[in-house]
């Protein structure tokens, strides 16, 4: 492929041949051929392309906004011949970084590391890397891709949240329930003893009663169950306003996860996740939907989650809220341990459901910082 300066010759070329014929001036004809001969020189140069491999790493595979994740290239010359200095073409949601790789000897080696420009949460799908080389005057380019393609996801930027714990006990002797994880301390009940159980479970007190080997069945006691509902509905959310809400969800996920707090993520569109890693790859490509109804069907949405059982806390993230939506969370707070509302992008006219921890703001850092002041004063 001709590069500017490649094109610039090739125009030189044809117009001092034509004028140089038009006006008998040999002398112009002789520069013209010479500029075509250079062209055909840098032609036969990239003939002989250098035989190399390229090895790409990129570290790590998942980042949040705001941290740069690492690519590093490892190219060796396999050919017997030296290779030119190269230029190595990243592609990466529409950016382009070129990283240089300096001429290589025979069997010699050379690793380059760069920094990836991802700014956005979202998917990026890496293409192979585009490696390139030109003749020594720079006139004609050549490039071929190398490698395989990669997946890099950019999580959204995250917050300190401090977490509201009411609605359940955390300690080894809290409320058990039957289908609990097995491998805690708590005791749910008595059962028969089964192969593999430890035999300090055993309670001989019921064994000599019953004449049949009783063991003690122990669980983790229940815990308070956090639930984050996303508002994926459009009407709420004026600007960048979405970008915040994103970030305060996937933050009260990985603060109901480091608290060790049982947690659901969920959208107003039905979509649920419930670990950290599958709710956060989640919000890396979530966006907002036209047939998304919002808030308005969260009553049906929410039905199957609560039990009479086990509390529920639940953390509705969303932009402005009209009458109508805290009319509706005032309806849904006895069913709840507790209720608190995220409204981003509201500033001015705030509105504030009765029993309803409210904090509004204009944006995901703003609101961090109300938040925890509110929760830990």
């Amino acid at each position: 492929m001709l590069t500017r300066t490649g094109t610039a010759m090739a125009c030189a070329a044809v117009t001092l041949v034509a004028l140089g014929t038009w006006a008998d001036y040999p002398e112009l004809v002789v520069l013209g051929l010479t500029a075509a001969a250079t062209l055909l020189l840098a032609v036969l140069w990239l003939i002989a392309a250098p035989r190399l491999t390229v090895v790409r790493e990129v570290r790590p595979h998942r980042v949040f906004e705001g941290t740069a994740a690492q690519g590093t290239l490892t190219v060796t010359n396999v050919g017997r011949r030296r290779s030119p200095p190269l230029v190595v073409t990243e592609t990466i949601g529409g950016h382009r970084t070129t990283v240089p790789v300096p001429a290589l000897a025979a069997g010699d080696s050379c690793t380059v590391g760069y920094a990836l420009p991802v700014t956005r949460r979202g998917r990026y799908l890496i293409p192979p890397v585009l490696l390139g080389h030109s003749d020594p005057l720079r006139l004609l380019h050549r490039g071929r891709a190398s490698g395989s393609g990669l997946v890099l996801h950019v999580y959204p930027r995250v917050h300190p949240l401090a977490m509201i714990t009411t609605g359940g006990p955390q300690d080894a002797e809290g409320p058990t329930a039957g289908n609990a994880p097995l491998g805690g301390v708590a005791f749910h009940s008595l059962r028969e003893y089964a192969p593999g159980d430890d035999w300090r479970r055993i309670h001989w007190g019921a064994t000599a009663r019953t004449g049949t080997v009783m063991a003690r069945h122990v669980v983790v006691p229940d815990e308070p169950r956090q639930l984050v509902v996303l508002d994926t509905s459009v009407a709420p959310y004026p600007g960048q306003t979405f970008e915040d809400a994103v970030r305060v969800a996937a933050s009260f996920c990985l603060a109901a996860e480091n608290a060790g707090l049982p947690f659901r993520l969920r959208t107003t569109s039905a979509l649920e996740h419930d670990s950290a890693g599958a709710a956060l790859e989640f919000l890396s490509t979530v966006d907002k939907s036209r047939t998304d109804r919002g808030l308005a069907a969260l009553t049906d949405q929410l039905r199957d989650f609560v039990s009479d059982t086990q509390g529920v806390a639940l953390t509705v993230v969303t932009g402005r809220v009209d009458t109508t939506t805290a009319q509706l969370l005032m309806l849904l707070r006895p069913r709840f341990l507790s209720v608190s509302l995220a409204q981003l992008g509201a500033t001015e006219t705030v509105t504030r459901p009765r029993g309803v921890l409210a904090v509004a703001a204009a944006g995901s850092d703003q609101f961090a910082t109300g938040w925890n002041r509110l929760v830990l004063r």
